[in-house]
């Protein structure tokens, strides 16, 4: 019996190491498990305050690192543990030097995209939940912070999936990195005589209509105290070009709003009669 044992345990036979990796490759998957599971918890019983999302971002990251960082551990477990492994281990890794540089040359994508992964969570230019801008088209709430890459969720429920390398070296307009609310633009153009005053009553009055509008907060921005400052900011030959500032208290809403003031002050530019711009042509003669 004695003798079996020590045969067991003798990581010399085949069937004993093949039997001791599964059981190390168990172990491993099951402490994976485990402790990816608790941080999960820990990020669904979060508040999800703007002060508490850090904490979230950080969380999901190193849940997202705990299955890679324990294979490689479990990996170097096996090696420096099973005397034919670590044997070889020794002989390759004296004379690695090469390999190593061939290793490194093939993995630089993965590992420059894991440092760049990692100094987003350590720096925070924008966290999970976050509304961000890349481009007009790279747009949308970031979903989760991998090893690799970010999941950007955009509002066509379509998933971008952003290489960390990649976005970590892109110029990126964040909505919700400090402060919720945001100063939306939204555009008329009316003819080039209407009532000036009449058109700004009526884009203030459709404003005030719509939810998640606010006063005027204190920003360098805009001074004004008005909740909606309606100005002048150009006149062409054929129209008025206003600019309404409405402040949203909302990011996620500010694109439906301006859809639907959009709308609303053109139905009742129409029922009021303010003249809308006209196409100018002149005709030369000989």
């Amino acid at each position: 019996m004695n003798d079996f044992s020590n045969n067991f345990f003798e990581l010399d036979q085949v069937w004993n190491i093949s039997i001791y990796i599964i059981g190390v490759t168990i172990i491993a998957w099951i402490f994976s498990r485990i402790v990816r599971f608790i941080i999960r918890k820990l990020i669904s019983n979060r508040d999800q305050s703007r002060k508490k999302e850090y904490n979230t971002t950080s969380l999901k990251f190193l849940m997202n690192s705990v299955k890679f960082f324990v294979g490689v551990i479990g990996i170097v477990i096996i090696i420096f543990t099973i005397p034919i492994l670590r044997a070889k281990a020794a002989f390759i890794f004296s004379g690695a030097g090469i390999l190593a540089a061939i290793i490194g040359f093939a993995a630089q994508a993965a590992i420059s995209n894991l440092i760049a992964g990692a100094f987003i969570v350590i720096f925070k230019p924008f966290r999970v939940g976050d509304f961000i801008r890349l481009d007009d088209v790279r747009v949308g709430i970031v979903e989760d912070i991998t090893l690799r890459h970010t999941v950007i969720n955009n509002f066509e429920n379509k998933k971008l999936i952003i290489p960390n390398s990649i976005i970590s070296n892109e110029s990126i307009l964040n909505n919700t990195i400090d402060d919720s609310k945001v100063l939306s633009f939204n555009n008329f153009k009316i003819g080039l005589y209407a009532d000036i005053d009449l058109a700004r009553k009526i884009i203030q009055e459709e404003a005030q209509k719509l939810d998640y509008t606010m006063d005027n907060p204190e920003s360098s921005i805009s001074k004004d105290r008005n909740k909606i400052d309606v100005r002048v900011v150009s006149t062409l030959e054929s129209s008025v070009h206003l600019r309404a500032y409405v402040w949203v208290s909302e990011p996620f809403e500010e694109y439906r709003n301006r859809a639907i003031l959009t709308e609303e002050v053109h139905k009742r530019f129409i029922k009021e009669g303010v003249e809308m711009p006209k196409e100018m042509r002149r005709i030369f003669t000989d």
